[in-house]
């Protein structure tokens, strides 16, 4: 990793209930990542997380109660903001984002360009209701970003911190994401891809379909009167 990058991008990880992957996780981010550049946000968890992060060492943000991914997302943006980073790379603590990949990001970060990590959204390798969410909401956003983006579920991200200065976001939930990619998209931001592995194992997942769909839509309906 080069000397420039270790100081450019801030390594953010929310994290909700992900006691048994922190250890690995952090072991397989610190071999790509210094600890000055890695911060943790515990979303209320209800297990042991904090006690990780705290055994373990790492700079980290603890919220009491559990607000939400975006709300997790939000608190380590102001940090990165406020400590001058140029930009911000995001993956989430339940390993099906590898750590491995984290030079892929590293090496196209040129502080304007705002890069997805895009997964192979095929059925051989996501399950059926994930492939089918992620093409359409992927399509919607693709319009309304007036951009291609191929896979706009993917978490595994790099955000320059100049455009989250100039993004307006309010939600909290897994639909702040969303946000992010119309409001990014509607300021003229470019979004770039970087290949990613597709991973899906016995990790929970907290997305509420018939909920999430519903703030993806509500979305969408204050995008079209903006």
């Amino acid at each position: 990793m080069n000397k420039l990058a270790s100081r450019s991008v801030l390594v953010l990880i929310p994290a909700y209930n992900a006691e048994k992957y922190l250890p690995e996780l952090l072991k397989r981010v610190r071999v790509y990542v210094c600890d000055s550049n890695l911060l943790l946000v515990n979303d209320g968890s209800s297990d042991d997380s904090l006690k990780v992060m705290q055994e373990e060492n790492v700079r980290h943000i603890s919220f009491d109660i559990n607000k939400g991914k975006g709300a997790a997302l939000a608190a380590g943006f102001k940090y990165a903001v406020e400590q001058g980073y140029r930009s911000v790379l995001t993956l989430d603590s339940d390993l099906q984002h590898a750590p491995e990949e984290i030079p892929r990001f590293f090496a196209r970060d040129d502080g304007n360009t705002m890069l997805m990590g895009t997964r192979s959204i095929k059925l051989e390798v996501m399950p059926f209701a994930r492939c089918l969410s992620n093409y359409v909401t992927s399509l919607i956003v693709s319009v309304f970003s007036t951009q291609r983006v191929r896979d706009s579920q993917s978490g595994y991200r790099l955000i320059p911190v100049k455009v989250l200065k100039a993004l307006p976001l309010t939600t909290v939930g897994y639909d702040y994401e969303s946000e992010m990619l119309f409001k990014a998209g509607a300021l003229g931001c470019r979004i770039g891809e970087v290949g990613v592995s597709t991973i899906y194992d016995d990790s929970p997942s907290y997305i509420n379909p018939l909920n999430d769909t519903l703030r993806f839509i509500r979305q969408i309906w204050r995008r079209i009167w903006a």
